[in-house]
């Protein structure tokens, strides 16, 4: 248990002005100095920065060869978009049978579902997550940025997480900060094995393509209890050491039981719906509500209204399942139940480039797991 915290919209916005959550390093040896549209399409690219800006602008980390495992190649992804753009390689369109984009006032999220095999994600992959840190430091891809636009121009963040599978993808980018949690809580990269829809919750909806601005979610892992405290779970692992007397000893971390579900389903509203999304083709608005979704547990209020219009398009949705990824282990549960309803527009759109949906990670100890 971690001292009792009140958390509402205004405890989540409090203090965001104060938030420095942007990269202070440099860009890694294979990327541009800067996040560029309009450049080259390279199918050999192994430049590693990824830009979150619209429905039909952004990009995923995916291997460079094909028929790949993520667990072993985390550290080598590249980037992939669906617009022309960093220098990467570009996602074909009708990769992608679903993807949903919010923009909240902590982060920015997109998650969708589809073929992912189209790039390079060998089929049956549960997949792994990618951030920043990895088991060296350098990051997984090593020299891996990611940039949005949530500013009205473009910004390197430090913090964020992507999870990959050969039908399943989600992405998140941590943008702010407030008193109460911080940008690397927000984006937690230590729960590798839980999956999309347990760790970014949000609309995994399939045949459906939306851009919404949403509450933030509570940070992964962490459970709010009816008397005020707050459980926070930890994923599980087991490992064995050797004493200096030569003796070999076996360590346990984390808890035994997983919760199944995230503490909540953050409300969006201001959804706007596309029939698609493609490569440098004008996406069509076909649907737009300004009402707001209901979800209980909400940890922030709603983000700026979403774009009506998209150029682009790129297809995914999907519910996170579990995933064999970076690191080994299994899942354990935090003492607090899980609950909340989940919300969210659904967008269509489409896209130019071949990408393919991903399903979430790995089933351990019972619990879906990414």
């Amino acid at each position: 248990m971690i001292t009792p915290i009140a958390v509402g919209a205004a405890a989540l916005m409090a203090g965001v002005a104060r938030a420095q959550v942007t990269a202070t390093g440099t860009m890694g040896s294979t990327n541009p100095a800067q996040a560029t549209l309009g450049t080259a399409v390279n199918s050999t690219s192994m430049a590693r920065l990824v830009s979150l800006n619209a429905i039909d602008d952004f990009c995923l980390f995916a291997p460079p060869e094909p028929n790949s495992v993520i667990g072993e190649t985390e550290a080598e992804e590249v980037a992939w978009c669906v617009q022309a753009r960093n220098n990467a390689r570009q996602i074909p369109d009708g990769t992608f049978t679903a993807v949903h984009f919010v923009k909240t006032p902590l982060y920015w999220q997109i998650q969708g579902l589809g073929d992912l095999t189209k790039l390079n994600i060998q089929s049956g992959d549960e997949g792994g997550e990618l951030d920043p840190h990895g088991a060296t430091g350098l990051g997984n891809p090593v020299g891996g940025n990611v940039t949005t636009n949530a500013t009205g121009s473009d910004v390197s963040y430090e913090e964020w997480m992507n999870y990959m599978s050969y039908d399943q993808f989600c992405l998140r980018i941590c943008i702010s900060e407030n008193s109460t949690y911080s940008a690397a809580e927000m984006c937690q990269h230590t729960l590798d094995e839980m999956g999309c829809n347990w760790v970014m919750p949000g609309d995994y909806t399939d045949n459906s393509f939306t851009e919404c601005d949403g509450d933030s979610a509570y940070p992964p892992g962490l459970y709010p209890q009816s008397n005020g405290s707050t459980s926070t779970f930890q994923q599980r692992y087991t490992g064995t050491y050797t004493d200096a007397s030569g003796s070999v000893g076996m360590w346990t971390q984390g808890q035994t039981v997983t919760p199944s579900t995230a503490y909540s389903t953050p409300a969006t509203s201001n959804c706007v719906t596309y029939s698609t999304i493609g490569n440098g083709v004008a996406a069509v608005a076909t649907a737009s509500s300004n009402s707001s979704s209901a979800a209980s547990g909400s940890s922030s209020g709603s983000a700026a209204s979403a774009s009506a219009t998209a150029s682009g398009s790129n297809k995914s949705s999907g519910s996170a399942a579990a995933a064999t990824g970076s690191k080994t282990g299994s899942n354990t549960a935090a003492s607090a139940s899980a609950s909340g309803s989940s919300s969210g527009a659904l967008p269509v759109v489409g896209n130019m480039g071949p990408v393919a949906g991903l399903s979430v990670l790995a089933l351990v100890a019972g619990a879906l797991l990414m």
